[in-house]
């Protein structure tokens, strides 16, 4: 049913409106009355939200629901196609689907490709089928040419299996031609240094996100076949694919000038936000810039969520959770836009997550990790602290938990002018070792750190 779903929205793609990308995630949910809930959630990009279903099913989208997500006027549109199926065969798709032709970019990719892998088979350690790795992200970021920026995708696991990001590769894209301007991590962190003039305008990004089991597994299908996974062979891979565009220099870089910064009380990067189904949650932005004016603020989440603001400055996402979302966590991202003597500024992606549910227990974590060896300051103390954002009428949470972590670790990165990046890597090594997404780390003491060489 899902195949044949997608190929006929995709293969109805006309050539009126440019791609701007797709996140493509899969939950399932547990098993009641001899079948498994399968939530397929698809966003896809276009440049019109006008002419968004001309350019899909052939002009005729009655038979299916797309919800509208947002919209930058005159730039891009997202919509989602979520659905839930109901099924008790257990089995293992690996499709590849075409769609529209790209925005033009700089990196020479015309016709997209999005390629799925999901396994609805049995797996011995959850017994229940796997879910991919959740997230979003709007169909474009754009950054001046002149500023340094870190791209921090906030990625999570249902099953808490580990996640590794990379750039679409082989049969998995027409033409997988990675992006000069941005270097990837497997911790799916995107950072941009600043490139000259001639680097500018659009660019076509293909990512992939896998999932791997933390010990060997063993998945069986429904007629009783069995395929054993260990912890480098991936179960699944979500296309992350956008538009990323590098635009002309601009006077400053320092955030909260011209481009846009994020003030209290808007959540940090990362914070989660518990809720329950029917309740609903606020989420209040206030946004920044005094050389530039705000213009809108642009997100990307689940179905649903509606966008209002209070002046130029405060904007307020508003969300409540259907029986559907019960037991499930969504990723909300957003950036602000301003504009200043005709030039458009953006800041930086931050993210969180909503869970539906009662808050869970916070346990006390012993930390040790090794950190990749591509990090290196020496003699470090990090303070690991829990950030939750909890919804007013819900009851108070437990105490936060702060642990002490001591590593020595060898980098060639400033901790003077890298310190941001040296603990989103900290960050997501963690992350990988099973502590929580919303954790937030902190370097101590780095007055007694020497740098490494």
């Amino acid at each position: 049913m899902l195949q044949s779903v997608l190929l006929l929205l995709l293969l109805g793609s006309g050539a009126q409106t440019a791609y701007y990308g797709t996140v493509y995630t899969y939950y399932v949910g547990d098993y009641q009355q001899s079948s498994y809930s399968l939530i397929y959630d698809f966003k896809l990009g276009y440049s019109s939200c006008v002419d968004f279903n001309t350019s899909l099913c052939s002009g005729n989208c009655s038979w299916i629901t797309l919800h509208a997500i947002d919209e930058s006027r005159d730039e891009w549109c997202q919509k989602v196609f979520v659905e839930t199926y109901y099924t008790s065969y257990q089995t293992v798709y690996n499709e590849l689907f075409p769609t529209a032709n790209w925005i033009e970019n700089r990196n020479g990719i015309r016709s997209s490709l999005i390629p799925l892998l999901f396994d609805l088979r049995n797996r011995s350690d959850i017994n229940k089928p796997n879910s991919s790795p959740q997230t979003t992200i709007i169909p474009l970021l754009r950054v001046p040419s002149n500023c340094q920026r870190n791209i921090n995708l906030l990625v999570f696991d249902p099953n808490g299996d580990e996640f590794r990001c990379r750039y679409s590769a082989g049969s998995e894209c027409f033409n997988c031609t990675p992006l000069s301007v941005l270097s990837l991590s497997s911790a799916c962190i995107l950072s941009f240094s600043p490139t000259n003039s001639s680097a500018e305008g659009p660019y076509a990004v293909q990512l992939i996100i896998e999932d791997f089991p933390r010990q060997t597994i063993t998945l069986t299908n429904s007629s009783g076949s069995e395929e054993v996974k260990n912890t480098s062979n991936a179960i699944s891979k979500v296309p992350v694919q956008f538009v990323f565009r590098v635009d002309p220099a601009v006077p400053s870089c320092t955030e909260g000038l011209y481009l846009p910064t994020f003030l209290p009380p808007t959540p940090e990067n990362g914070a989660q936000i518990y809720t329950n189904v029917s309740q609903t949650v606020e989420i209040n932005i206030q946004v920044s810039a005094t050389a530039a004016m705000i213009t809108e603020l642009l997100f990307s989440g689940p179905t649903g969520v509606s966008k209002s603001s209070l002046g130029s400055r405060n904007f307020t996402l508003t969300w409540t959770p259907s029986e559907r979302d019960g037991g499930r966590s969504h990723t909300f991202c957003f950036v602000a836009q301003a504009n200043s003597s005709n030039s458009v500024y953006q800041s930086d992606l931050r993210c969180i997550i909503v869970t539906t549910g009662e808050s869970p227990s916070r346990p006390t974590f012993n930390v040790t990790t090794q950190l990749p060896p591509t990090m290196i300051p020496p003699t470090a103390t990090s303070l690991l602290t829990p950030t939750t954002a909890v919804p007013s009428d819900t009851p108070t949470p437990e105490p936060y938990y702060i642990l002490a972590l001591n590593a020595k670790i060898l980098t060639t990165l400033s901790l003077e002018h890298d310190s941001a990046t040296i603990i989103e890597l900290i960050k997501g090594e963690l992350q990988r070792q099973g502590l929580p997404i919303d954790i937030e780390v902190q370097i101590k003491d780095a007055g007694d750190i020497t740098p490494g060489a």
